[in-house]
């Protein structure tokens, strides 16, 4: 755990530096840390209109909206860690700032799979819009457990899927699915021989990584219980 820390902690800084100079220049226009957080959440809920545009008005086939809808996610990702910058750099830091960061955080992440989870009911991918039901209720315990293990006095961060790295896998892959559509097409469908189903399809690209998410995050909520409950043991001792 403490090398999965280091190496994410190095990214952390290697992208630090890469959007620093973004940050000056918000700092300069007098932009402040909630309202980078607020822009953030807004991008989201674009997040969640492109999806259910895509629901409502593309068909089954027609992937592109999973494409753009992950570069957005992708975009609004980036004010989250943006927005921690210009608290930091522009010496903003607050109290409330830290709360509503966070309240806007989890506002954000329901509202993305808000929009996700009706884009696949209505092209009729009924298991994936439950496993990624299953990824939100996993992500928010994620959050939750951590919270609330914070809140007793325990320190509680490890596990694999916080919420860069969800961020990054479902806008990744969406972008990924939405570019492949373009080459393979949306309706593309992997048979083997004997087998009356398919095993893949090109919207696989996306709803795979949610399946793992949804197997993943819940994974790391446990982890983190397990964690804060050895903590407290210790805190008694």
């Amino acid at each position: 755990m403490a090398q999965q820390t280091s190496i994410r902690n190095s990214l952390q800084l290697g992208i630090y530096k890469i959007i620093d100079p973004v940050v000056k220049v918000f700092i300069k226009l007098g932009l402040t840390p909630n309202a980078v957080t607020t822009i953030g959440f807004i991008l989201n809920v674009g997040v969640a209109v492109v999806f259910i545009i895509g629901a409502e008005e593309g068909n089954r086939g027609d992937l592109t909206y999973v494409g753009w809808a992950g570069g957005l996610i992708l975009f609004a990702g980036l004010f989250d860690m943006l927005d921690g910058q210009v608290a930091r750099l522009g010496n903003m830091k607050s109290t409330f700032g830290a709360l509503y960061d966070s309240v806007l955080d989890r506002y954000s992440e329901l509202i993305m799979f808000l929009g996700i989870c009706y884009y696949l009911v209505a092209h009729h991918y009924f298991l994936s819009s439950i496993f990624a039901f299953i990824a939100l209720i996993g992500s928010m315990m994620v959050s939750y457990v951590r919270a609330r293990a914070e809140g007793l006095g325990v320190e509680c961060k490890g596990g694999l899927m916080q919420r860069p790295e969800r961020v990054v896998t479902i806008g990744l892959f969406a972008i990924l699915c939405g570019v492949t559509s373009l080459y393979i097409g949306g309706n593309y469908k992997l048979f083997i021989p004997g087998v009356k189903f398919h095993v893949f399809e090109t919207m696989s690209i996306f709803t795979f990584p949610i399946a793992a998410l949804a197997i993943l995050t819940n994974i790391t909520a446990f982890r983190r219980l397990m964690d804060a409950k050895k903590a407290l043991e210790q805190k008694k001792q």
